[in-house]
């Protein structure tokens, strides 16, 4: 691996749960660098046993789910029974959402081009009738972006939150050591929630200083703006919103900076 095409040993901050952050780490390693994982999200389920048995009963009546990111595949399906009777058709944004629903079993009829929630409408709104039901899983934190256009086109649209996004208590005294020692050199934001999630602690241990030496790498254009209202300079946003480009674009900006 050359210097060019390598993240030259630069600690990078993972801010994923164990479960996901694990194919990222490996990933950061294979490009040379040094992964510090750091959960800034973790997700608890919603869903009650009695509400999880009503919409087993009533998920046929729907025409279309829709899937915004693989934690609501894996908390909506842990709590429906996919075999009972006829089930809906499936729309997601982004691949790797698609790649869990199809590791599970499931037939995705529709992924946009764009990974993000305007893009995703434009492409979808031609693709649905007037009438048709569809039903978006979703978290406390996430957007209604899509519910809002959907209803400006007659549809009967259904949000429920399966689960809440909240920030490890364990990993805020991490995280402020982290900074203290100026032991992180490039930040990775995968969601708007681990953008607020990093700047709370940030900002109760005044730590703005130690925060702006680091190099910030954001998967896509929300998660970008977020950081930017709280005052973050964005060194890196990938065109195609995976965690992959987003380290390949950073590493492109190293290279950058390397030789001027």
């Amino acid at each position: 691996m050359s210097a060019a095409s390598s993240l030259l040993g630069k600690r990078v901050l993972i801010p994923r749960g164990r479960q996901h952050a694990k194919p990222v780490a490996a990933l950061v390693r294979d490009l040379g660098g040094v992964p510090v994982e750091i959960p800034l999200i973790s997700f608890k389920p919603t869903l009650t046993h009695d509400s999880a048995a009503e919409l087993n009963e009533i998920l046929h009546t729907y025409d279309w789910l829709i899937f915004t990111s693989n934690v609501t595949v894996e908390t909506f399906l842990a709590h429906v029974n996919t075999k009972k009777g006829s089930f809906p058709k499936i729309a997601v944004i982004g691949e790797k959402t698609k790649e869990v629903l199809e590791a599970k079993g499931m037939k995705v009829d529709f992924v946009p081009s764009q990974y993000v929630a305007e893009g995703f409408i434009e492409e979808f709104l031609p693709r649905i009738q007037k009438g048709e039901q569809i039903l978006i899983p979703k978290g406390n934190l996430a957007r209604d972006a899509i519910a809002t256009a959907l209803l400006k086109k007659e549809v009967k649209v259904k949000e429920i939150i399966v689960y809440e996004t909240t920030m490890p208590e364990e990993s805020k005294a991490i995280l402020k050591d982290q900074l203290l020692a100026h032991q992180l050199d490039i930040v990775l934001f995968t969601s708007p929630s681990t953008v607020d999630h990093f700047m709370d602690v940030v900002l109760e241990n005044d730590l703005v200083e130690q925060s702006k030496r680091c190099l910030i790498a954001c998967i896509g254009p929300v998660s970008k703006a977020r950081a930017e209202t709280h005052g973050l300079h964005v060194h890196a946003i990938p065109d195609r919103y995976t965690v992959k480009d987003m380290l390949n674009e950073i590493i492109q900006y190293l290279k950058e900076i390397e030789t001027t």
